[in-house]
């Protein structure tokens, strides 16, 4: 073996061929076809992400007026903020429309999915009705549920006062209360069929076996539920229940749209008040160092509701 190494050095023996270049053979490795196909979706996230996000970052440390020049203030715009009575509201706001509105959605959606997982006439349809909520455009489903709320023509009170529950009906975008439980209604209105789609999906993958075994074994509705469907159901609801809050937390349109923030800032969430200090008041630091908090409000709601089913 030492005389075939000495030999190959010496140049006696030929170099080993080198086995050409192939373009096919290279692009079908399972590596390079993985980076292939996800360098597009991660150019689109830098572009149309990325830069918006650190952007935003680098304008929450300036006192930014629209058609000024940027001054450096480092964390003088989140001092504002914490001196800020409507900013806290608007945090409160946040947590109480995301919490509620989340509850309604996951506990509705359970409640429709079994419903759907039923035999019944017509079921086909029923689940493609169940769509329409989430296809319809957020804004042209808000400016209907606008008319439906107006306290003049309204259908909600109109059908209050034909069936003489009130001789008058609430204004329901024009008080505080009302204007925050009207959005809640409409956030959960749209947000059922992804929770009822997602969970009905869940509970076609249960297998029957485990309904049949709790059966034999005594159990009835209440404890096939209790004890097979809902921990089976459970990494669905978390995973969409997660994805809820994430929408729910940075919903702009519906809010902006319906009530503005209003009344009295009575609606405003930390969406549309960030919004409404870059763009309606010009305060682009200010209102980026409002955008930037919504990032560990939202981080703390994520990790709440990870040591809760984490409990469970």
């Amino acid at each position: 073996m030492s005389k075939v190494l000495e030999a190959a050095r010496a140049g006696a023996l030929p170099a080993p061929a080198r086995r050409p270049f192939r373009l096919a053979a290279f692009m079908e490795r399972e590596s390079v076809f993985s980076w292939l196909m996800l360098t597009p979706p991660m150019l689109f996230l830098l572009a149309f992400l990325g830069y918006p996000f650190f952007y935003g970052v680098y304008l929450s440390f300036f006192h930014k007026e629209v058609a000024r020049v940027a001054t450096f203030v480092a964390f003088d715009n989140f001092v504002k903020l914490y001196n800020d009575p409507i900013f806290w509201q608007a945090v409160r706001n946040t947590i109480i429309f995301t919490g509620v509105a989340t509850v309604l959605k996951a506990s509705g959606g359970l409640g429709m999915a079994l419903v759907m997982n039923q035999s019944f006439k017509m079921k086909s349809f029923a689940r493609a009705m169940l769509l329409l909520p989430f296809i319809v455009p957020t804004v042209l489903s808000t400016v209907a549920w606008q008319w439906i709320l107006d306290p003049g023509m309204g259908l909600f009170n109109r059908l209050l006062m034909v069936s003489g529950l009130a001789e008058r009906g609430p204004s329901w975008l024009g008080t505080p209360t009302m204007a925050m439980i009207s959005i809640i209604m409409v956030n959960t209105w749209r947000g059922l069929p992804f929770f009822g789609i997602s969970i009905l999906a869940g509970l076609q993958t249960i297998p029957v076996d485990l309904h049949e075994s709790a059966t034999i074994d005594g159990a009835g509705t209440w404890g096939r539920f209790r004890y097979v469907t809902l921990p089976s159901l459970l990494p669905v609801i978390f995973i969409v229940t997660t994805f809820s809050i994430v929408i729910t937390f940075f919903d702009f349109q519906l809010v902006y749209v319906l009530t503005g923030g209003g009344p009295a800032n009575s609606t405003h969430l930390m969406a549309t008040y960030a919004y409404s200090l870059s763009m309606g008041a010009g305060q682009m630091g200010l209102g980026s160092a409002v955008a930037l908090s919504m990032v560990p409000v939202l981080g703390l709601l994520l990790v709440a509701l990870t040591l809760f089913v984490r409990k469970d």
